[in-house]
């Protein structure tokens, strides 16, 4: 399984593997948001693309491309290159510099960080079919109000992450009673039970529960009813850098 991603000139950005991490989950006492494992996953499922200069994005509100003013920190690479207003109404395109080519029937979901509000700006999303496209995409996000956005040189403007978006089409969701699966319902009832338990002793300021403060069930992959732990649950992602090509593959 590779994802080829071919630079399009000297200066295209930098991508690295997402990280979990996050500032505003960090400045929680006791960084209390890392305890939802499915915020951190959803963090480190992809790859950013790092703004190579510090960026400053005004937006008077018009709707034409000269309503919003993009200035670079530094000279090089041209802003230009970097983002512009291709398509106004306070748009602003980034430029990801790369092409990317997946195996076929796999296409790039590219979108903003997971998990990370910015303040004045909304990220767009877009499924690309990188399976046979020929061309770079580009990376859009809207201004929600006249005013300035910053962003730093290192941050990141896009994420992407690979689906098999072609089988999609083929899942047929279907809404059931819980209780027409008798193991899982008495699977829930019994998880049920343990949090209402759980969450009554926390709040009468049991010892036991104080000290433990959460319960660590789907951290730990454990199934409250079997006390069993499921054998592929992850906590943690490691995606691959991307890495030098092959000699003779080019640069």
């Amino acid at each position: 399984m590779r994802l080829d991603c071919y630079k399009i000139h000297e200066f295209a950005p930098e991508i690295v593997p997402g990280t979990a991490r996050r500032a505003w989950m960090d400045a929680f006492q006791d960084r209390h948001p890392y305890r939802c494992l499915p915020l951190t996953m959803a963090n480190s499922s992809g790859w950013e693309i790092l703004c190579p200069i510090g960026l400053t994005i005004e937006w008077n509100g018009g709707l034409m491309e000269d309503a919003i003013k993009i200035t670079g920190d530094e000279e090089w690479p041209p802003v230009r290159n970097v983002a512009d207003s291709h398509f106004r109404r306070g748009i602003v395109t980034f430029h990801t510099g790369h092409l990317f080519r997946t195996p076929p029937g796999w296409a790039v979901w590219a979108m903003g960080p997971p998990n990370e509000p910015k303040d004045g700006i909304y990220p767009l999303s877009g499924l690309v079919e990188t399976d046979w496209l020929p061309f770079p995409f580009t990376m859009n996000w809207q201004m929600t109000r006249p005013g300035k956005v910053r962003f730093e040189k290192g941050e990141p403007f896009c994420f992407v992450t690979l689906v098999e978006d072609k089988k999609l089409e083929d899942v047929q969701p279907t809404l059931r009673l819980l209780e027409s699966n008798e193991a899982l319902n008495k699977e829930f009832k019994v998880w049920a039970e343990s949090r209402g338990d759980f969450n009554k002793r926390l709040k009468d300021m049991e010892s036991e529960a104080v000290r433990d403060r959460w319960q660590r069930h789907y951290m730990r992959g454990k199934n409250v009813a079997t006390g069993g732990e499921h054998g592929e649950h992850v906590t943690k992602r490691r995606l691959k850098p991307p890495k030098p090509p092959l000699p003779g593959l080019g640069e």
